[in-house]
């Protein structure tokens, strides 16, 4: 199964790029990740959150395929312990999802087109973090997941 983290927004800065890299490198063995950055045209940008939105959805719905398994990360979906994550992976892989994306919305969050297209709609914290910070954390949450489903000891139970 491909993992694919899609996020809409500007490039991550240096230090989360490293970050992310870091715990790509580490799922490596068992599962590719990658990171896929939705970015706007400098010509589209509006401070019209509506319009935003739509705008995002347009990016979101022209990439997804029928082959992929949308998740929506949203501090308002169902919070899953890490193991639980780990369940949820072996589930979906079980199954034969070819591409899960995870994907974190902009800044005003997604349509309701968007959120119609996830199959689940997970959270990370009630807390709102900001996007960069949140594709680190996926990375790592990615990355914790599959050493639960292959023993390692990274994760500590």
């Amino acid at each position: 199964m491909n993992i694919e983290i899609w996020s809409i927004g500007k490039e991550s800065d240096s230090y989360i790029e490293e970050g992310i890299a870091h715990y790509f490198r580490k799922t490596r063995p068992w599962n590719p990740v990658e990171l896929v950055v939705l970015q706007l045209p400098k010509k589209a940008a509006t401070t019209d959150p509506e319009r935003t939105k739509k705008q995002e959805e347009e990016l979101v719905l022209k990439r997804l395929q029928p082959h992929h398994y949308l998740v929506l990360m949203d501090e308002r979906g169902k919070q899953l312990t890490s193991p639980q994550w780990a369940s949820q992976f072996q589930q979906l892989m079980n199954q034969g999802t070819k591409t899960l994306v995870l994907l974190i919305g902009g800044a005003f969050g997604v349509t309701d087109e968007v959120r119609q297209q996830a199959r689940q709609v997970w959270s990370l914290s009630p807390l709102v973090f900001p996007h960069q910070l949140v594709r680190l954390i996926l990375a790592e949450q990615v990355y914790r997941a599959f050493s639960i489903l292959n023993n390692s000891p990274y994760h500590h139970s």
